[in-house]
């Protein structure tokens, strides 16, 4: 693990803020009675994903903190997926459309679930 700067170097952040703004894109087509419902949902744990990440990396210095931003993070994702099913049953997106988004959180989730296992080279080394 190189030494970042940023959580926007982190290609994991990088994937779910580019698919939170394919979200946010596709759901302004969304019909205006789901507003507050569908559209306001999954753009929120679509956001979610990249907010808690960020927050992991800032609580790196503890080890429970991390783990737990990482696991809303990954909480977040699977909702969002579930988000992307209903917006298909629908009819607001098409299939094509929702199994690329479904596939992306797919990848973002499996390296969550590798920091999560593997957490010491995330974790900020403190002196003994």
């Amino acid at each position: 693990m190189s030494i970042f700067r940023s959580h926007k170097e982190l290609r994991v952040y990088q994937m779910a803020f580019k698919a939170a703004m394919q979200i946010f894109e596709i759901t302004k087509s969304f019909p205006v009675e789901e507003r507050f419902a569908l559209t306001d949902q999954i753009r929120r744990s679509s956001r979610s994903v990249c907010s808690n990440i960020s927050e992991a990396l800032r609580k790196r210095s503890y080890r429970k903190a991390f783990d737990l931003k990482l696991s809303d993070s990954d909480t977040e994702g699977a909702e969002t997926q579930t988000w992307l099913d209903f917006s298909l049953a629908c009819g607001y997106i098409d299939e094509g459309t929702a199994s690329d988004l479904s596939q992306k959180y797919d990848h973002i989730l499996a390296r969550l679930v590798k920091m999560l296992a593997n957490p010491k080279p995330w974790l900020l080394q403190h002196p003994t």
